[in-house]
């Protein structure tokens, strides 16, 4: 097994189930959907409901088209999009630390994600197997690039956060 092979599949076999099982939490957690409804409301993105179930799939799926190594660079796009919203959302003005709610892990997870499309799913996956080995920077910059904006464009639909009783004043 070549280094870029092996480096691909360890990459998968870890960010694609760590994705799954967060969008399966969002579902089936103690919350269940309707916990995850009420977090996405508190954080000002409209209709929470269809953003919490959005978010679930969209986690669900790019977990299962990264660890099968399918489709390259379309769930590591998916995933800088998600990153890219929790950052804006649920992580901003709190720092980098994870511990105090900061974005040291949605940055972690989303430039794993261009890595991981850098890289390509390698040969132990699907795509290897279907032989659309897709990697290198235009790969990377897609993923970022499609996750980043279409971030951007669901922010700027459907992030309506509260305002904070000193920002009317002002």
């Amino acid at each position: 097994m070549k280094g870029p092979d092996a480096a691909a599949l360890v990459l998968r076999a870890t960010l694609g189930p760590m994705l799954f099982a967060h969008g399966w939490n969002k579902v089936a957690g103690p919350g269940g959907l309707e916990g995850t409804t009420g977090w996405f409301e508190a954080l000002g993105l409209r209709p929470a409901e269809v953003h919490a179930r959005m978010a679930a799939g969209t986690e669900m799926a790019a977990g299962v088209g990264i660890t099968l190594g399918a489709a390259n660079p379309l769930p590591a796009a998916a995933a800088v999009g998600l990153m890219t919203v929790a950052a804006r959302t649920d992580h901003r003005g709190k720092g980098f630390f994870v511990f105090k709610g900061g974005w040291e892990y949605v940055g972690v997870v989303g430039g794993a994600a261009v890595a991981l499309a850098a890289l390509g799913n390698g040969r132990y996956s699907l795509d290897g197997l279907l032989r659309r080995g897709r990697s290198g920077a235009g790969p990377a910059l897609l993923a970022a690039g499609i996750g980043t904006a279409s971030a951007a464009a669901l922010l700027a639909m459907c992030y309506r956060p509260a305002e904070k009783p000193d920002e009317s004043d002002q």
